[in-house]
């Protein structure tokens, strides 16, 4: 029963709404805005399930594979079917909701929002190629190295970019701590980066025979661990020591806001061991919430 559970949660990508939801609530509270509406949580933890659900459905393989998740998919595909036509329709109404009640706001809203938002629907969009390919055959995973980078950006405008937005739609504010707000959307966008490369080790066999180049593909799993993972890790702790320095950050913050960095490390060293689907689901996804709790947690001890 308890693995039927896990399953549900993490192949039917709730998991994954728990994380936009974790990412948003820690960039909250470390701009210190507002909290927004029940609404907008709502939307935001739905809107991602059903994006990963739907975008996987149409990119994944034959059922007879050695691939648990694809056999889950296909074990389940009615229920998958229904929930993912209900959780659309809830998705509808919130946005609808959200839409009316603050219509005047969303009228108002400067270019540069629009704009913002504008990127993040095509990145989104063209990562998976959800688009017809009579329109645009496109598609950034196609990339290769590209790949996690365009993961990590996305991610980061979830945490970073999107709660500045709704701030400024549900209550007409902006924001204006751009060094603050720069600094955390790169630590975001790099953390992301760096979990979809290890993340991408999991497809490095498919990815292959694809003639995708990820860095996996490129570089051999020893070389992505040692040459690329753990230096842009320590990279990211270097940052984040000048960066606590300059804005003062007490100990018990610092410590918070390391801990991620350094369990990612051990994480990425561990991984020249092959490991099952649920691992990378749980382990290295889990990575972003870990992180997305301390950095609540670190908050807690800012005077």
């Amino acid at each position: 029963m308890g693995n039927k559970i896990i399953r549900f949660i993490f192949f039917g990508n709730y998991f994954v709404g728990i994380l936009a939801v974790a990412l948003t609530v820690e960039a909250t509270q470390q701009l210190r805005l507002p909290y927004h509406s029940l609404n907008y949580y709502l939307l935001l933890f739905l809107a991602p399930t059903v994006y990963y659900t739907y975008a996987y459905n149409k990119v994944s393989v034959n059922p007879s594979s050695n691939n648990p998740r694809n056999q889950w998919y296909y074990k389940h595909k009615l229920f998958i079917n229904i929930s993912q036509k209900v959780l659309f329709t809830l998705c509808m109404i919130l946005a609808i909701n959200l839409l009316y009640q603050n219509y005047n706001n969303f009228l108002r809203l400067p270019f540069i929002y629009w704009a913002a938002i504008a990127v993040i629907v095509s990145a989104g969009a063209l990562y998976y190629g959800l688009l017809p390919k009579s329109f645009l055959q496109f598609n950034l995973r196609s990339t290769g190295w590209l790949k996690a980078f365009v993961i990590g950006f996305v991610w980061a405008c979830c945490a970073n970019v999107l709660p500045l937005i709704m701030l400024k739609i549900e209550t007409g504010i902006g924001y204006h701590d751009s060094v603050l707000w720069t600094w955390l959307f790169i630590k975001n966008w790099m953390f992301c980066t760096v979990n979809a490369i290890i993340f991408d080790i999991k497809d490095y066999p498919t990815d292959a025979n694809k003639h995708l180049r990820t860095f996996v593909v490129r570089y051999g799993l020893r070389r992505t661990i040692f040459n690329i993972l753990i230096p842009l890790l320590v990279i990211g702790l270097l940052s984040l020591g000048v960066f606590a320095y300059f804005k003062g950050f007490g100990f018990p913050q610092v410590i918070c806001n390391v801990l991620p960095f350094i369990l990612t490390i051990l994480v990425a060293y561990s991984m020249h061991k092959r490991k099952n689907i649920l691992y990378y689901l749980m382990v290295i996804d889990g990575l972003i919430l870990f992180k997305a709790l301390c950095g609540i947690l670190g908050m807690q001890f800012v005077q």
